[in-house]
């Protein structure tokens, strides 16, 4: 019996999957984010696995751009080490830092409806200035350093603070367009609204170069590996009480406050797509 199941285990491929899904960066207790540190045991599970690819699903808004770039860079550092090639999948969303993930892929797959691109950059916060006067609060704030508490929200906004902020914004933004031209290149069409942060649906994107074919990644993998191949999901280990409470990797109990503000600015994130 053992030596019937080896040969029929010999006769498929087996692809690894690894599923990214959820903002970059903002780590929740019930729905942890996506972080360097919370992909890290999947993606090495994966890539150490027999076979000639491993797949990535994606589904993100975006969120904190060095997270981002880390994850990518993961993924490339990996597939180059184990020689692999990488394929991801789009569902939903992939926007921003997640179509910064998504091109760590060897080839990027979308459904015509997945929402693709977003190449930008993007601050928002609130003034509050008028709103602690009207209420008799004054507000006291002792810096070493001029610099020190620029943007803050509690007092008028200065010209030179948001010029530092577009500066910083101008080199996060080169670097993504520099990372996207890199691995694109040549699919890449000349499209002036293609870096001002604009997004897609996956048909249009697929135009633009953006992604390689529209399907999914099981028909694909079918069509590339054949009908035998088989779709492993690897996921990350989580201990007995983080699986009863559903908190995920790098999340503890003590994060559990802060978990209504941190919600709130994920749903923002997936609301600017109409999801």
């Amino acid at each position: 019996m053992a030596g019937w199941l080896n040969w029929m285990r010999r006769d498929r491929t087996t692809i690894p999957m690894v599923r990214l899904s959820g903002a970059i960066g903002m780590a929740m207790p019930f729905r942890p984010g996506l972080s360097v540190q919370s992909v890290e045991t999947p993606l090495t599970k994966a890539f150490a696995m027999k076979g000639p690819a491993v797949a990535i699903v994606i589904n993100s808004p975006g969120g904190a751009a060095a997270q981002s770039h880390l994850i990518h860079k993961r993924i490339r550092q990996l597939a180059e080490e184990k020689k692999k090639h990488v394929i991801v999948a789009v569902e939903d969303v992939a926007a921003s830092g997640g179509y910064m993930i998504a091109c760590a892929g060897d080839e990027i797959i979308a459904d015509p409806g997945s929402i693709v691109g977003s190449i930008g950059v993007i601050s928002a916060s609130f003034g509050f200035q008028d709103l602690i006067q009207k209420i008799g609060v004054e507000r006291r704030v002792h810096t070493a350093g001029r610099s020190k508490s620029m943007l803050d929200p509690f007092r008028p906004e200065k010209a030179e603070d948001v010029a530092r902020l577009r500066e910083l914004q101008d080199e996060v933004h080169g670097a993504f367009i520099d990372l996207v031209k890199s691995r694109r290149g040549a699919a890449l069409k000349d499209d002036p609204d293609l870096f001002t942060g604009a997004f897609w649906s996956g048909a249009k994107a697929k135009e633009l170069g953006l992604v390689d074919r529209l399907g999914d990644l099981h028909a694909v993998l079918r069509e590339r590996y054949g009908e035998k191949v088989e779709v492993k999901p690897v996921a990350a280990e989580r201990g007995f009480l983080r699986r009863r409470l559903g908190l995920g990797a790098g999340v503890s109990l003590a994060d559990l406050p802060g978990a209504t503000v941190a919600a709130i600015e994920e749903r923002l994130l997936w609301s600017r797509f109409g999801l």
